[in-house]
């Protein structure tokens, strides 16, 4: 084991991210003080080889340790996939709370007897079918991303979220579930694609839960799924 001394230019006690869009990718420069007392600088970043950013992403690839296959272009081959999605922030939006395992675990118990909290998979439906956390409910987040081309999906969504929409044409929230949304993992925009159209229609931030982690997490745990 070996350690190593980071020091930074400029260290702030928060941020946001607002304003840093992208910069995973520009990276951000920091000098190390090695066990020899060298000063070495280096780019903190997200390295993806330009060949890996067109590699299809599938059930069998991602979830049977088959995603460093023949087909697979050597230089994006590893253990974990980090070649795909976008690294996401710890918190979505203010008010919304961000879940861990236990809090999930905790949500499913709760959820055995009370009928106005929902687990949802907002993965598309290949996926779910594939595998998901017992007690999840499928809604694809397209439905709610692009919902002026899911109408009928849609709304039926929303009855089901137990928001209704009034004469008015506005949204009725007094009545809407607890939800946590989820998807493939922390790398995964679809829980927060659906999130933030959620959010959009005005569904208040309090009754709205993400598990950032999702699946590769909820795996990485040892945590029960329904594929067997």
């Amino acid at each position: 084991m070996f350690k190593k001394y980071i020091t930074i230019g400029l260290i702030v006690s928060s941020f946001s991210l607002a304003g840093n869009k992208g910069f995973e990718y520009s990276g951000v420069m920091v000098t190390t003080v090695t066990a020899d007392k060298q000063q070495k600088s280096y780019v903190v970043r997200r390295n993806i080889p330009d060949e890996c950013k067109k590699v299809p992403i599938n059930n069998e690839m991602l979830w049977t340790e088959n995603y460093a296959s023949k087909k697979v272009p050597e230089a994006c081959k590893s253990t974990f996939v980090h070649t795909t999605g976008k690294l996401l922030p710890m918190h979505l939006d203010e008010g919304l709370e961000t879940y861990g395992e236990l809090e999930v675990l905790a949500f499913l118990k709760e959820m055995q007897h009370n009928d106005r909290l929902l687990l949802i998979d907002s993965r598309k439906s290949k996926w779910f079918n594939y595998m998901t956390i017992p007690g999840a409910i499928n809604m694809p987040f397209q439905y709610f991303k692009e919902r002026d081309s899911y109408e009928f999906h849609f709304e039926y969504a929303l009855k089901h979220l137990g928001v209704f929409v009034q004469k008015d044409g506005e949204y009725d929230f007094s009545n809407a579930k607890t939800l946590v949304l989820f998807c493939n993992g922390p790398w995964c925009s679809q829980s927060p694609s659906m999130i933030y159209a959620l959010l959009e229609i005005g569904y208040p931030p309090e009754k709205l839960k993400w598990y950032r982690g999702g699946m590769q997490d909820w795996l990485g745990a040892g945590m029960t799924s329904t594929r067997k």
